[in-house]
Parts: structure tokens; sequence; C-alpha cells
């Protein structure tokens, strides 16, 4: 399958930007070593792709709010089911096929997302020095355009080279080699930290799931799409990871926008999932987060409520002092002399 219509897409909307930059008055030239229209033209591709997007990030959080409500079923599976796993699994299927719940629907943004990663980065990585005319103005670019974007610069590093960039491609970019790997390295772990924390606030918010699939897919998410990032990073061109970090800026202010705007809904149920315990009862079952319990507010979460403790009893002041007459507590009640006749 050709992936061609992407990558004209993709040139399309830089371009368009990038030609109402210039129109604007913003020049080619850098600024504090940074071609700005350029990399507008890129910050303006995410929040083009997010509004294209925004009804399937509100059909995720629907999805995901109807998995919230599933959860007591879900336990209930788990516990009529425990150490059958296959008949758990086909339990489980026939439950979201009836409740009309797809567990994949809170991943379907970023596969969505995935095509036109991969269309800005061969875009990217087709923006090079010595190629024909015609090679330049493959999908639609003009040769001014193209031009201008080979010479494209954040903070003095081309936004088509890389961390992993070899020396002969660095020199064909006329870029250095420690700028390079210095601006790459701080912009991918920027990239981890915020893509780790677009995962974390919507788990604090929604809380852990039930069920191990739902869980797993959580755990990949928070954790190890993240540490993936510390190896492929290397091979983003910066123009990339300037779209990556981004894109992830835009979905933590989405998401908080959205989840407080429609807070997750509290169960009703007694004692199920999501109902408030009594105070000073101890909380036990259901996975724990690694991170912090669940539903709670804000990015980086609150903190929680200190557990109440039950009073001590000074066992020293109640026992009876030295030389008193002790007192026989089941005839407390009872008078002391008995009645005559």
């Amino acid at each position: 399958m050709s992936l061609d219509p992407i990558y004209y897409a993709i040139s399309w909307i830089l371009l368009r930007w990038h030609s109402l930059w210039d129109a604007i008055g913003i020049p080619d030239e850098r600024v504090l070593g940074t071609t700005w229209a350029w990399i507008l033209a890129i910050f303006f591709l995410v929040v083009t792709l997010r509004v294209i997007l925004f009804p399937v990030f509100v059909k995720q959080i629907k999805s995901q709010r109807a998995m919230q409500a599933l959860q007591p079923k879900v336990k209930a599976l788990q516990e009529k089911h425990k150490g059958d796993r296959e008949t758990l699994q086909k339990e489980m299927m026939e439950l979201y096929r009836t409740e009309k719940a797809n567990p994949l629907m809170g991943c379907l943004p970023m596969f969505l997302q995935i095509p036109v990663f991969f269309g800005l980065f061969h875009v990217l990585q087709h923006l090079k020095p010595g190629l024909s005319d015609e090679s330049k103005q493959l999908y639609g670019w003009p040769l001014e355009q193209f031009n201008s974007a080979i010479d494209a610069h954040l903070f003095n590093v081309p936004i088509s080279a890389k961390f992993g960039s070899t020396s002969a491609e660095l020199a064909a970019l006329g870029a250095d080699g420690t700028t390079v790997k210095i601006l790459a390295a701080v912009l991918v772990l920027v990239m981890m930290a915020t893509t780790f924390l677009t995962q974390r606030q919507m788990i604090l918010k929604t809380g852990w799931a039930e069920d191990p699939q739902q869980l797993m897919i959580q755990r990949l998410m928070l954790y190890g799409i993240p540490f993936t990032l510390l190896f492929s990073g290397a091979l983003f061109p910066i123009g990339v990871v300037i779209y990556w970090v981004t894109n992830n800026l835009f979905t933590l202010a989405q998401q908080q926008w959205v989840l407080r705007k429609f807070p997750p809904p509290q169960m009703a149920n007694k004692g199920g999932a999501g109902a408030r315990p009594a105070a000073g009862t101890k909380v036990s079952g259901g996975p724990k987060s690694p991170v912090q319990p669940a539903r709670t507010g804000g990015l980086f979460g609150r903190k929680s409520e200190p557990e109440q403790v039950s009073p001590v009893v000074d066992t020293k002041a109640l026992a009876p002092k030295p030389g008193a007459k002790p007192v026989n507590p089941k005839k407390g009640a009872r008078p002391a002399n008995k009645p005559k006749g």
C-alpha cells in the first residue's frame, strides 16, 4: 500500500502554513538561530490534525467512561471464573459485545496519528541538499520552498538532522555534530517526559482497569512507549521530535479541559468500584497504581487524605490505684443494699 497520499497531505498542510506566515511577514531568515516560519508550520500542523481528530478524541473519552462503568461487572466475572482464564476471556468479550464497549477505542487517536507521524518523518527525510530539481518538487513542493525548508533550523540545528546522523549527513547539512546531539538529546528527553505525562494524566483521572487486558494496555502505554523512545528517538529528525512534543503538549491541555468539564462518573452501587469508603476504612482489592491512587485531581495529582487513626487507649490510666477497693462492673448498675422484707 502506497503512503503517497499521506506524504502529499502532510506536505500540503506544511506548505500552506508556511505560506501564511510568509505572507504575514515572518521571514525565512534565522532569528535566535531559528527559522520561525517553518517551526510554526510544524506547530500548526499539529493544531490542524488535532482539530480534525477532536471527534475521535470525544469518542475515546466516552469509551473510557463506558469501560469504567463496567468495572463492577468485570470484577464479578473475575471472581466467578478465577483460575479459568479461557472462560474469563470469553465472558469478557461477550460483556463488551453486549454493552457495546470497545477496550481498544482508548488507543484509537494514537493509531490514527501513526500514519501522520511516518508521513512527516518521510517528508523531513526527503529534505536534503543535492537532489535534482525534479526530486525536489516531489509531493507538491515548489523549488523555492524546498530550498527554504532545507535551510530551516532550530537553534542552529537543521530540522532534518537527527541524533544518529552520520558525519556525511551532517557535512551535507552544514551542521555541527555536537550541537545536533545536545539539542536532539534534550528534545528526546522532553518527548519521553511529555509522552509519560499524557498517559499518566488520563490514568489518574479514570483509574486503573480491572480487566487484565486493559491493565496491560495501560501499563504498556504508560511505561513501554516512553522507554522505547529512548532508543528510537535517535532516529527521528529534529522536526519530527518538535511535532511529537507539540502534540503531547496539545494533548495534555485538551485532556485537562475535557476531564474537568466532563469528570469521570461516580459508581452508584455501594461497595462497588468507585464507591467512597467509610472514614477510617482501609480499602483493599483491585490493582494498585504504581504511580498514585486513582481518581486524584490535577495533572500531577493531589495528596491522598490521611487515614484516620483510632485513638490510643492509655491502659495505665484505667488501672486501679494502689489501696483502692475493687469494683465489680457487673454490680455497678444494681443498688448497694438489698431491700428488706
